[in-house]
């Protein structure tokens, strides 16, 4: 079928239904939400069979749904209607929540219902909850609806609030003082929920040292103390603050927007109020000790038998020079430690969406912090591609994009859960060229017409059809934890088998070889000086994309790699 997406943004569920329904044989295209005139000029140029809106935030045209049949991916159970939807589900503290799949018509989200699914809640950050939990069962829900309307026979089911089995309700808009934080009476669950049910957007408004500011990406503290609300410690680029019963880590703030001010945009809560900290005290992490639960920890490292696991769980997997240096840091002295295998675990979100563009851009001189981040990142790659007293192995726990595609190349296996989306380009941001040694470890894995494809086309990649060309060793449909245990038992039997030291030795001489054909310093260099002209060159491109990335300025139009029906 001819299926047209009409989505808000290329978002992480839309991304996974474009790659899910190509699989499937599908004639996909893509138009983003700018304007109905524009979105009617889509549906008549590309006249499809089946029109999906994955992610909207307003109504589709009238003329549009009477006369195509036009799904809703709604994140609510059945009955539930309104924006926010996930938002309260948190906010409510409710066990099970779904996704709903239903036709667009006259009355937002009570068309008549195609497919439905429902799944536990965890108490975790909405953005978590909805990449693994809500993709999940959108995708399920949306697959089945297909095939439903695929048939021809298959009757949508009318919204009936008189059934028992309906549950949802209307709700208002989540405003923010349904968010609001007390410091002096809320237990720091309450918190921990309140923020939690606004991670990603909108964030909580709150205020530090007489500064309005969202509240992002926090974590429980099991052990430091102090004043409820004050700032109490400091580590790396996350703040610890102290509430009634215990503390929190805040990992990102956003300054609430002044009149006739520069946009804000998220950053490292300490690289925000690096003017206040002074005072605050740095507790360091030891990322080798053996026990970090209930702290804030972005690297840390775990051994069991003669298997080392590196985690980095970096938010929305972007890196910085530091968060680069420090993770090279730690995997040169995991090198250095009695283990066979390193297994990079990367985070449960993402594994690595590369160099850091919301710090970039917060710098005097982007271009050089570009610089600066880039190398580190190389630093870091090479320190992978050249270790070679043990074998390695990237765990893909979850999707991955540009340098961190990359990154997981400079490993000698290669797995992912298979729900993971790659995204293995640079192309979408400003033509940036790229580095990360990517023409090195690209064409050790597929050829060049799949190399040119991966790389030029910039659309999104599914671990199936990694798994099919190569890019990646294998992938498995199972949760995170059946995941971890999977990765474990293929570690364990790498390191037990007799002919390991053999396997070790062909690397070796597989890495001599290659750096006798083509130095990997080489390598580097011909990137690098592509990426230069990128950060320094007459070309704004990059720079311009950045802005528009970080800022979340949406799209003009929708870019013909994606709007296929206007490429004629």
């Amino acid at each position: 079928m001819k299926i047209l997406f009409l989505t808000h943004s290329f978002n992480c569920l839309t991304q996974r239904l474009f790659a899910e329904l190509t699989q499937c044989g599908h004639e996909l295209s893509v138009e983003f939400d700018i304007s109905d005139a524009v979105t009617c000029e889509a549906v008549g140029l590309f006249q499809p069979d089946l029109i999906i809106a994955p992610f909207l935030k307003r109504a589709i045209p009238e003329t549009i749904w009477r006369n195509h049949t036009c799904l809703i991916v709604h994140p609510g159970i059945i009955g539930d209607r309104g924006p926010s939807a996930l938002d309260w589900a948190i906010m409510n503290n409710l066990p099970e929540w779904g996704v709903t799949v239903l036709q667009a018509n006259a009355e937002m989200d009570a068309g008549d219902i195609w497919a439905a699914e429902v799944f536990p809640m965890r108490f975790t950050k909405k953005s978590s909850l909805y990449r693994h939990e809500v993709v999940e069962a959108a995708t399920r829900a949306v697959l089945a609806a297909v095939i439903r309307f695929e048939s021809g026979a298959y009757q949508p089911v009318p919204l009936d609030y008189s059934r028992a089995d309906v549950r949802g309700r209307l709700h208002a808009p989540i405003r923010q003082s349904d968010r609001s934080i007390d410091w002096q009476h809320d237990n720091t669950h309450t918190i921990l929920r309140k923020i939690h049910a606004a991670d990603g957007f909108p964030g909580v408004l709150d205020e530090l040292f007489g500064e309005a500011c969202y509240l992002f990406d926090a974590c429980r503290e099991e052990s430091l103390r102090g004043k409820p609300g004050t700032i109490v410690a400091k580590r790396n680029n996350a703040i610890c603050r102290a509430t009634i019963d215990g503390a929190i880590w805040l990992g990102h703030l956003k300054h609430k927007q002044e009149q006739d001010s520069e946009p804000a945009f998220k950053l490292a809560a300490a690289t925000a109020l690096q003017n206040h900290l002074a005072d605050v005290p740095e507790i360091p992490d030891d990322p080798f000790a053996q026990s970090g639960a209930g702290t804030y920890r972005e690297i840390w490292f775990e051994q069991k038998n003669d298997v080392g696991y590196l985690h980095f769980n970096f938010y929305n997997g972007a890196m910085d020079t530091a968060q680069c240096e420090r993770l090279r840091e730690v995997y040169l002295e995991t090198t250095s430690r009695d283990v066979r295998v390193i297994v990079l675990m990367g985070g449960s979100d993402f594994w690595s969406n590369g160099i850091h563009l919301n710090h970039i851009e917060h710098t005097a001189s982007p271009a050089d912090e570009s610089w600066r981040n880039i190398n580190a990142m190389n630093d870091l790659v090479h320190a992978i591609i050249t270790s070679d007293r043990q074998l390695t192995i990237a765990a893909l726990q979850g999707n991955a994009g540009a340098g961190g595609v990359f990154l997981s190349l400079a490993a000698d296996y290669i797995f992912a859960r298979a729900s993971v989306i790659l995204n293995p380009h640079y192309k979408s941001m400003g033509n940036l060229y790229g580095s990360e040694y990517w023409t090195y470890l690209l064409p050790r894995r597929v050829n060049a017409i799949q190399a040119n494809s991966l790389t030029q086309n910039r659309l999104p990649v599914s671990a199936q059809k990694a798994r099919e060309i190569g890019l990646i060793d294998d992938c498995f449909a199972l949760n995170p934890e059946e995941f971890k245990e999977k990765i474990t038992s293929i570690a364990e039997t790498l390191v037990a088998d007799p002919g390991f030291f053999s396997l070790l030795k062909q690397k070796q001489q597989q890495r001599q070889y290659d750096e006798q054909k083509k130095p990997l310093q080489s390598y580097r260099d011909e990137e690098l000086r592509r990426m230069q002209l990128n950060f320094y060159g007459f070309d704004p491109s990059y720079h311009v994309a950045r802005y528009h990335f970080v800022h979340k300025i949406l799209h003009g139009w929708t870019p013909r790699y994606l709007a296929r029906h206007r490429r004629l």
